[in-house]
């Protein structure tokens, strides 16, 4: 039985939680410190790539392999492209003119894409109020981050925001897509390792046609440094952590992760980076705050319980032991 939306998360997987957030945040990073010496397509088959490598290597160690069905990788690859190569490559783009924190709040409003594409795609998740009205609000917020200069022309800066949201809508297609390998009797840790490894297959010609990678200076012990921590940290273990709490706490907890990465990737951003971001990015991701609330709904649905409760017990046996 999956879990339920309302699981009390424990202590462990709030720990979880939290460091999960922390390796995805640092991505922005990772990705900030490489481009200053890796074009962006390169670096996306870096990470995908040594990903891959740890994830297959880890496959025998826990008893698991890679499926060799024709019908499996072709859902592989159409998850690679959509999960990986598509939003990998346009975030990295993206941070090429803006700061980590600021893609790091754009890419949160994947959960908003999420839900008006569920509702188009699907039939078992419907549109409701409170999710209509955390759509609205979320995509204020866009509006308010992205701010007057894209009513004035597509600047670098403007182009590279919409570049961070159209992979945020590359990952809610891809999160619709992938419910079929649970369908297919597919492993988490499979899924994982066979959407990075069709990434690795897709990507690896067009860097060698493009990016001739064998033309490029030499990078640096810092840049190989943040590569690997992008693919083994926030690639490799973060999908391995991601799937752990999807089991355990069902997805609509772990929506909660999308609070918490900006905060990390700004926090981060500002200590490792000395990245500053101005007045309007933090409304605009107060606004998607609130709308990821609105969508999760259990806020609200604490208020409510707490209006509806009576103020004073019905059965005065209640106060055995109070002084009224």
């Amino acid at each position: 039985m999956p879990p339920a939306a309302n699981h009390a998360m424990s202590a462990a997987e709030w720990a979880i939680l939290l460091v999960l957030s922390l390796l995805w945040g640092g991505s922005f990073v990772f990705t900030s410190v490489a481009l200053t010496a890796l074009p962006p397509l390169t670096l996306v088959a870096l990470r995908v790539g040594l990903a891959a490598l740890i994830l297959n290597v880890s496959l025998p160690l826990v008893g698991a392999r890679l499926p060799s069905s024709p019908r499996i990788w072709a859902a592989f690859a159409g998850m690679s492209v959509l999960n990986n190569v598509v939003p990998f490559c346009l975030i990295v783009w993206g941070q090429t003119h803006i700061a980590s924190g600021l893609a790091a709040i754009l890419n949160a409003t994947t959960p908003l894409f999420t839900v008006v594409a569920v509702h188009l795609l699907t039939t078992d998740e419907r549109m409701t109020g409170h999710r209509l009205t955390g759509v609205v609000i979320g995509f204020l917020g866009v509006a308010v981050m992205v701010g007057p200069s894209a009513l004035v022309g597509f600047g670098a800066a403007v182009l590279a925001q919409l570049a961070i949201l159209a992979a945020a809508l590359s990952y809610a297609f891809a999160g619709i897509f992938g419910r079929r390998f649970s369908r297919m009797g597919v492993t988490p840790l499979a899924t994982a390792a066979g959407q990075v490894t069709g990434s690795t297959l897709l990507l690896l010609p067009l860097v060698l046609v493009i990016d001739r990678p064998w033309h490029l200076a030499s990078p640096g012990l810092p840049v190989w440094g943040a590569v690997l921590g992008a693919a083994s940290l926030s690639t490799a273990l973060a999908y391995v952590l991601y799937f752990r709490l999807l089991g355990s706490v069902g997805a609509t907890n772990l929506l909660l992760v999308t609070f918490l990465i900006p905060v990390s990737a700004i926090l981060l951003g500002a200590v490792v980076l000395g990245e500053h971001l101005g007045v309007r990015h933090y409304a605009g991701m107060a606004l998607i705050g609130g709308g990821l609330a609105a969508i999760d709904g259990r806020l609200l649905r604490r208020v409510q319980r707490s209006r509806s409760e009576p103020a004073w017990p019905s059965d005065p046996g209640t106060f055995k032991g109070r002084d009224i």
